[in-house]
């Protein structure tokens, strides 16, 4: 079969039609981390009677969670409704989440393979076919990977023509875990089950790999840091040059609002603003960390926003006492 793309094997799965909606699946697999078997089902939204021709907008889910975070099968979500405001859409899913089967060494996986080796791959094939810099918009541990991707230099910033950050952050502590002890019970805890189940603990559809929670361990132990071995993505954030949008929403009490800021701030960029939901804010209601993109209220009052910064990163959204002017 012909791959898809000049740059590594590419594989298209499906093309099929959902109401007005195509959604055409890859499948890359382009053998560059030590794990040869690493897949990663790519799905492109456009419309069905004609070519995407808009702006690329890459949407990165969180833990626990698949494509179906972005657009259901009726052609309901922020994905779909981009591709309706004339964006070109692209949802890659994450080693074993949703179409991406489980690699070999599943259980190993971590942020740190997903913004070194599979980030910068999924930029460069967006890239490739469309022409065009894309935008990326990240929730919950996407973002993450998208801040870890940019602060290690992995992701080519010519393949980044912004981030969008939603319920992101590193830097709430859980003070137990820096307690030696406690550290070494939750890791060999861990280290025992063959993942972490979604389902189980009522997070979503899809397990997470042990790697990730065994990481965010480390992050979070005495001496921990964002980063990577050698690799210091706090510190390497400072560097990054794209335009950044990072988003708290007022009633999600698993990342407040201050460590939100202060991902955002730790951004180099020259085009920064901070956006926070709530009533104080002028929104509707006190948005929570799933309810910031997928309600019926986020479809009214964020995704507008979402547009409105895609086609315009300079213009402010919201004015707004949390926010981070344009430039500061």
């Amino acid at each position: 079969m012909q791959s898809s793309s000049d740059l590594f094997p590419v594989a298209l799965l499906s093309a099929e039609r959902r109401g007005d909606l195509s959604e055409d699946v890859y499948r890359i697999k382009a053998a560059n981390s030590p794990d040869a078997s690493v897949e990663i089902a790519v799905t492109r939204l456009g419309f069905a009677d004609q070519q995407a021709s808009g702006v690329p907008v890459i949407l990165l889910h969180g833990s626990f969670s698949n494509r179906r975070f972005w657009f259901s099968p009726r052609g309901i979500g922020l994905g779909a409704w981009l591709v309706r405001a004339g964006f070109d859409v692209w949802v890659p899913e994450m080693r074993g989440h949703g179409l991406s089967p489980r690699n070999l060494d599943y259980r190993q996986n971590r942020v740190a393979d997903y913004a070194r080796y599979d980030l910068p791959v999924i930029g460069a094939f967006v890239h490739e076919i469309t022409g065009q810099k894309p935008h990326w918009v990240g929730h919950s541990l996407g973002g993450i990977t998208l801040a870890a991707a940019l602060g290690g230099h992995y992701l080519d910033e010519a393949h980044v023509a912004s981030v969008a950050l939603f319920g992101s952050q590193v830097s709430r502590s859980y003070w137990p875990l820096k307690m030696p002890p406690v550290a070494w019970g939750g890791r060999l805890l861990l280290k025992r089950l063959p993942h972490i189940s979604g389902s189980r603990l009522k997070r979503g559809p899809e397990d997470e790999p042990i790697g990730v929670a065994l990481e965010a361990l480390r992050w979070n132990g005495l001496f921990g840091r964002f980063g990577d071995g050698k690799d210091d993505w706090w510190a390497g954030l400072r560097e990054a040059s794209v335009p950044v949008l990072c988003v708290a929403a007022a009633g999600d009490h698993q990342d407040p609002i201050w460590a939100c800021r202060k991902l955002c701030e730790q951004f180099g960029s020259a085009q920064r603003q901070f956006l926070v939901l709530g009533r104080e804010q002028g929104f509707s209601e006190n948005f929570g960390h799933v309810e910031m993109l997928v309600s019926k209220a986020a479809q009214v009052e964020v995704w507008p926003l979402v547009g409105r910064w895609l086609k315009d990163s300079n213009a402010p959204l919201v004015a707004q006492p949390e926010g981070v002017p344009v430039g500061a």
